[in-house]
C-alpha cells in the first residue's frame, strides 16, 4: 500500500501496530516454552486465610533451594491475590477470604489460574485452583413479597374446586449444584384439611372443596429448604383470604392487621411488666437481708464487745422512806438480745470497800432495795434498762 502525504500519519500508526502485534505475539510463544509444570489443586470456599492449599515445591519437583535463589513468586492479572507462595516452606496457602457465588457467580465449575515465575535461568509454572461450593447461604424467596409495612392476601373464591391453584411460592438459592437444590413444606395452617404445598414447585392447591363454613382469613406458613449440609431454610407466611367479593376482604384483613399489632403491643408491655416487677422483687428482698444482717452484727457488737466497762456514780441518791442514805456500792447493766424478754445482769466489783453498818431505822430502806432486786430478776420486769445505778444506804 503506497502512503500518500495527507494519510502518512495513519500508516505509521498502523506500521506501529502491526509490529507491535508481532512483538507480544512472540513474547507469549516465548512464554508458553518457558512453561514447564502445570498443576491442580480444588478447595472448598470460605477456608480460613492461612489454610494449606497444597505443595507447591514437591508437586513440581522443585527443592526450596531453588525456589528461595529463584525468586519464586505469583503473577496473576486479576485485582485480589487469593494465594500466596510460602518459599521457605514451598506451600501454596489461602491469602484472602473466597466466595465461590462472588467470585464466580453461577458459573460451574468455578476456578481461577496464575503462575508461578522464577529466574536465572526463568521458568513458569501454571496452577489452577478449583473452588468447590459450600453450602454457606439460606434460600431466598422472591414471592410472596413479605412487607413489614403493608399484608399483602391471594383470593380464593367459594366456588373453588379441588386442586383450585391459590398461588406459588417462588425461592432461589445462590448455591450451586445439591444445595441448590430446594423442597417446599407446610409448617403451619389456619386449616390444614384445606391447603397443601408441592415438595417441588412450592405451589399452594386446595385439596377439597370450599365452603361457606371456612373462614376468610388463612394463614399458611411455608417453610423453604435446601438439599446441602447442613440444610438452610427459609420462612415465608402467605395469607389466603377466602371470599367473592373484595369489600369483604378489605374488611376482613383491616382487622386482622389491627389485631396482630394490638397482640404485638400487649407482648410487649407484659414482658416489660414483668421485668419491673422482677427488678423491684428482688431490690426488696437485698434491702430486707441487708437489714437483717445490720440489725445481727448491731447486735452481736453490744453484747459480746470486750471493751472496758467504766461505772459511772451520779450524786448521791436520796431515799424516799428519809433515812439516809448508802454508798455506791454495786454498778450493774443489763443486756437484750433481739426479740429476747430475757435479760442478763453484768454486777461490777465493789465500788467502795467501807463496811455498812445499818441501824434499826434503815430497815425499811434496805427492804426497799431488796423488793426492787427481786423485781429485776423476774423476766418481765418494767423496770429493765441498760444500765442502772444502784443506791448506797448511809
Amino acid at each position: 500500500m503506497a502512503c500518500g502525504i495527507a494519510p502518512y500519519s495513519r500508516c505509521v500508526k498502523w506500521r506501529f501496530g502491526c509490529e507491535h502485534y508481532w512483538k507480544l505475539l512472540l513474547f507469549f510463544l516465548y512464554l508458553n516454552h518457558l512453561v514447564s509444570g502445570h498443576i491442580r489443586y480444588s478447595i472448598p470456599e470460605e477456608m480460613k486465610k492461612g489454610s494449606l492449599i497444597g505443595n507447591v515445591a514437591q508437586d513440581l519437583g522443585l527443592d526450596l533451594k531453588r525456589l528461595r535463589s529463584g525468586r519464586a513468586r505469583i503473577v496473576t492479572g486479576d485485582s485480589i491475590q487469593y494465594t500466596a507462595l510460602k518459599t521457605d516452606k514451598g506451600i501454596l496457602v489461602v491469602k484472602e477470604r473466597i466466595d465461590r457465588e462472588q467470585l464466580c457467580g453461577d458459573v460451574t465449575p468455578c476456578s481461577f489460574s496464575f503462575e508461578v515465575i522464577l529466574e536465572n535461568p526463568m521458568e513458569l509454572h501454571q496452577i489452577t485452583v478449583e473452588i468447590t461450593d459450600q453450602n454457606d447461604n439460606p434460600p431466598q424467596v422472591l414471592y410472596p413479597v413479605q412487607t413489614g409495612g403493608s399484608l399483602v392476601a391471594e383470593m380464593v373464591p367459594r366456588s373453588a374446586d379441588v386442586g383450585y391453584l391459590v398461588t406459588k411460592v417462588v425461592a432461589v438459592d445462590v448455591d450451586s449444584g445439591q444445595n441448590a437444590w430446594l423442597s417446599y413444606k407446610l409448617q403451619k395452617a389456619t386449616d390444614r384439611a384445606l391447603f397443601e404445598v408441592g415438595l417441588q414447585n412450592g405451589e399452594i392447591r386446595t385439596i377439597r372443596q370450599v365452603t361457606d363454613k371456612d373462614a376468610v382469613k388463612q394463614r399458611l406458613t411455608v417453610i423453604v429448604e435446601d438439599n446441602g449440609q447442613p440444610s438452610r431454610s427459609a420462612t415465608v407466611i402467605v395469607n389466603v383470604a377466602v371470599a367473592d367479593s373484595f369489600p369483604e376482604v378489605l374488611s376482613e384483613f383491616t382487622d386482622f392487621t389491627q389485631d396482630k399489632e394490638y397482640n404485638d403491643n400487649l407482648t410487649f408491655y407484659l414482658v416489660l411488666a414483668l421485668a419491673v416487677v422482677s427488678f423491684l422483687f428482688i431490690t426488696c428482698l437485698v434491702v430486707i437481708i441487708s437489714v437483717k444482717i445490720y440489725r445481727w452484727r448491731q447486735s452481736r457488737v453490744l453484747c459480746h464487745s470486750n471493751l472496758p466497762v467504766i461505772p459511772y456514780y451520779p450524786p448521791r441518791y436520796s431515799d424516799t422512806l428519809g433515812t439516809g442514805t448508802l454508798q455506791h456500792v454495786y454498778n450493774y447493766e443489763v443486756c437484750r438480745t433481739t426479740d429476747s424478754r430475757k435479760s442478763d445482769c453484768k454486777f461490777g466489783i465493789a465500788g467502795s470497800q467501807n463496811v455498812l453498818i445499818m441501824d434499826p431505822s434503815s430497815t425499811g430502806t434496805m427492804h426497799r432495795i431488796q423488793s426492787e432486786k427481786s423485781i429485776l430478776d423476774e423476766p418481765d420486769s418494767p423496770l429493765e434498762h441498760h444500765k442502772t445505778d444502784s443506791y448506797s444506804l448511809s
